[in-house]
């Protein structure tokens, strides 16, 4: 019996070189003694085991969660933007550095993140900018807080309406940023357009502040993307300075889906003064942090963890744990925060550290797809070289049992040499065939019935 022992090793050395060799042919026996393979199938077993192996080490290198992510915030001292440097803080806690890009606020966020050529991974967009922009690969993590649109104007114009601020000058904030597209649109309704008789002014928070209070314009619209709560304090409180009161606030929200209505009660600011001296009405869009579609699951659930810290507390214009929230805008939710929402961290996230539990978890997503294809694979490669041996013993005993009958059937003289030819010729395809060991036994007994048989054709004969 001829075992074939180096088929496929010519092939191995073509492409690895002769240094393989060795452990090749180690673990090659291996497989043909433990599986009773053959060497071609032996072979087979390895490569498979070789590409199973490749794909689990890219598999886990591409699952490791970045240690670097890069957030569009807004103007440097705005609330965006400080809101970004609380979640680079808490991020540290888990080794992941958070890189704050300063912007000129939601606008220019939605741009960068639908640019691809601009490396940033999350970031801060209002509701409501979307409008005709394709972002089918971005996704929301959900919305994290409310951001209203805070009007302060000169009070020697009493206001209730925005109509009545046409022919005026006003500082609606930088193009760019979320005060600016909500200010147009709001104004629009009311009939003031740019490039009419009033004057719109893309000022940034602090020089629309200063201009303000020194007389310069007339009126100032301030969001969360772009200004500081220290601006907007400074203003409440400054003299000859009012909060804008959206008496239509119930027609806005009607009219525009994604607004909200906000109420600042009366001495808020401050008690002792009555400021303001009346409870203020507000609209505003809610915040929502976005982030490409292909943003790790992992950081996925540090942001919405670090959300959570920062937004669910109550303030004046939420609840307690009302943030952060599924809403559903323009954006899609992404559907691991949909699984964060529904269910919170993962079980290894919720009970380990960071670094262990995202390695536990990288070695369970790699070694449990191993399992599932190398096991099944093994095996089919296994039952296929079975069924390839025994297809070739039971080719043999085909021929055998008609030589037997022709044998039986033929008792001429003149046909005994031909029979003896074709016995001759069936044991040396016998002789020939490759069998691993664990076909001994079927071998060695098919070998026995093929002496059976010639003893037969040698007692016909003599008969």
């Amino acid at each position: 019996m001829k075992t074939g022992k180096k088929t496929g090793s010519t092939r191995i050395r073509a492409l690895f070189g002769d240094g393989f060799m060795p452990w090749v042919t180690r673990i090659q026996d291996i497989f043909k003694e433990t599986f009773g393979l053959g060497p071609a199938a032996a072979f087979a077993s390895i490569i498979l085991i070789i590409i199973v192996a490749i794909f689990a080490a890219v598999w886990f290198y591409h699952s490791t969660p970045p240690k670097n992510i890069i957030i569009t915030s807004g103007p440097e001292g705005s609330l965006f933007n400080k809101t970004a440097e609380k979640y680079a803080k808490i991020l540290a806690r888990n080794k992941i550095k958070l890189k704050i890009i300063p912007s000129q606020g939601s606008l220019e966020n939605l741009k960068r993140l639908n640019d691809p050529s601009f490396k940033v991974d999350i970031g801060f967009v209002q509701a409501g900018l979307v409008r005709d922009q394709n972002i089918d690969k971005l996704v929301s993590l959900g919305s994290i807080c409310y951001e209203p649109l805070i009007i302060f104007y000169r009070d020697t114009l009493p206001m209730e309406m925005l109509s009545q601020m046409k022919g005026k000058r006003l500082a609606i904030g930088p193009s760019g940023s979320g005060s600016n597209v909500l200010s147009l649109v709001l104004l629009s309704v009311n009939g003031i357009n740019p490039g009419g008789t009033t004057t719109l002014l893309e000022l940034n928070s602090e020089e629309a502040a200063k201009s303000l209070i020194e007389g310069k314009i007339d009126a100032v619209f301030l969001m969360g993307d772009g200004a500081s709560s220290k601006i907007m304090l400074t203003l409440i409180k400054t003299p000859g300075i009012k909060l804008f009161n959206f008496a239509q606030a119930d027609g806005y929200i009607r009219r525009f889906t994604y607004l909200n209505k906000f109420e600042i009660p009366r001495g808020l600011a401050d008690f002792g003064k009555n400021i303001p001296p009346q409870d203020i009405n507000l609209i505003g869009p809610t915040v929502e942090l976005v982030a490409r579609a292909d943003l790790h699951p992992v950081l996925s659930d540090l942001l919405l963890g670090a959300a959570t810290e920062i937004h669910g507390r109550a303030n004046i214009f939420q609840r307690q744990g009302e943030f952060p929230a599924p809403f559903e805008h323009e954006f899609r939710i992404s559907d691991n925060a949909k699984r964060y929402y529904k269910a919170g961290k993962s079980f290894l996230y919720r009970y380990l550290p960071f670094l262990l539990a995202s390695l536990v978890n990288r070695i369970l997503a790699v070694f449990v797809p191993i399992f599932i294809i190398l096991i099944p694979g093994l095996r089919i490669i296994a039952a296929i070289y079975q069924w390839r041996m025994k297809m070739r013993i039971y080719r043999c005993y085909s021929m055998l049992l008609t030589l037997e009958r022709d044998i039986l059937s033929n008792k001429a003289p003149e046909k005994q040499e031909e029979l003896f030819r074709r016995l001759s010729h069936i044991e040396q395809i016998v002789n020939k065939l490759k069998m691993p060991a664990s076909f001994a036994e079927q071998f060695y007994i098919l070998r026995g019935h093929i002496g059976f048989v010639r003893k037969q054709l040698i007692n016909s004969t003599q008969l």
